[in-house]
């Protein structure tokens, strides 16, 4: 194989905004493995709050280039397996190699990778993905709902003093679904306290609203929340996902936190096992790494998968997103083609 990475800033529709940050543009690595004609390719975006920078996993990933390039791909998982102990210190670095690693399996074998999995994509069967809302001043909250109007599935994000008067704003425009999520902004009695509102406004379930290290807080609000609660910036890797268990109601699984696709599906199937509703969500990521996530789809009960749609220029094709639902590419893989920016 040959190893080549491109970056990218990905330019957002509007400034995405959460409880602990800001942004504008996102930059990207994309990692391309080469088998002659073949390419496949996988991502990882920066991220500040896991102190991950694109130079960071680009210098990981290049020390490890020789080990990359003198390996002859059969299985991504032990591909995944050969690198982990020179990755371990960048599960984002990990993650960005082993969707490439999915999406080229596939691409050599002309099946979708779900399939290879042993999966089946039903459409109309797979999770509805939600499309985010980013915390801005009420109407302009108001103004983003209504660019995308009738969407199934709303993900609010919240941490803010005015979070319930936000959510009874929102709930005039639609009767769509809405998700909550706190980003680690609320402490143990408010997010209490706004489950029974929440609930009353139709809310299905807050994401994350305390600090990852609030455990015993959490076995308070998993035990008195008028609505479920799921993890996300408490279940990062393989190891939390147990701990999870009496703490929160379900996981939400980031590719790029725990390492990739290999360990994702590792992951669900704990979760399942301990009865937990399994989840997995984006960054603000381009098609190529959302491409990777939808084949995890027949093994979810809910996704959060729209970060192209958050972008207003994309770098590549794969699958596509219309009113919540997924299509799949026509390619095989995780059917990826990078094309970069390109002029409207």
């Amino acid at each position: 194989m040959r190893l080549h990475l491109h970056t990218f800033d990905l330019p957002l529709r509007h400034t995405f905004t959460i409880s602990r940050s800001s942004t504008d543009v996102e930059p990207t690595l994309i990692v391309e493995l080469q088998d002659g004609e073949l390419s496949g390719y996988g991502e990882a975006t920066q991220n500040r709050h896991y102190e991950t920078t694109v130079q960071s996993m680009t210098e990981s990933i290049e020390k490890v280039r020789p080990q990359i390039e003198s390996y002859e791909l059969d299985d991504p998982v032990e591909f995944w397996h050969h690198l982990a102990p020179s990755l371990s210190h960048d599960p984002f670095a990990q993650c960005a190699l082993d969707q490439a690693a999915h999406d080229l399996w596939g691409k050599r074998r002309g099946q979708p990778v779900y399939r290879l999995w042993g999966l089946d994509a039903v459409e109309g069967e797979t999770p509805v993905t939600s499309y985010t809302i980013g915390i801005d001043s009420i109407d302009t909250m108001v103004s983003k709902l209504l660019e995308m109007p009738d969407w199934p599935i709303y993900k609010i994000k919240l941490g803010t003093a005015e979070d319930l008067e936000i959510i009874r704003q929102l709930r005039a425009q639609t009767d769509s679904v809405f998700r909550v999520d706190a980003n680690c902004g609320w402490g143990v009695d408010e997010t209490i306290e706004n489950s029974h509102e929440l609930k009353r406004l139709n809310v299905e379930f807050i994401e994350q609203p305390m600090p990852r290290e609030d455990w015993e807080g959490m076995k308070r609000v998993y035990a008195e929340s008028a609505l479920p609660v799921i993890a996300d910036e408490s279940c990062i890797s393989e190891a939390d996902v147990s701990r999870c268990a009496d703490c929160f109601h379900g996981v939400n699984v980031k590719l790029v936190k725990c390492g990739g696709l290999t360990p994702a599906r590792r992951m669900i199937a704990e979760a399942q096992q301990l009865g937990l509703r399994t989840m997995v969500g984006c960054m603000t990521e381009s098609t190529v790494g959302v491409s990777s996530i939808a084949q995890l789809l027949p093994l979810l009960d809910y996704v959060d998968m729209d970060g192209p749609l958050l972008l207003s220029r994309d770098i590549a094709t794969g699958v596509s997103i219309t009113a919540g639902r997924v299509t799949y590419a026509n390619e095989a893989g995780c059917g990826v083609c990078l094309h970069g920016f390109q002029d409207a």
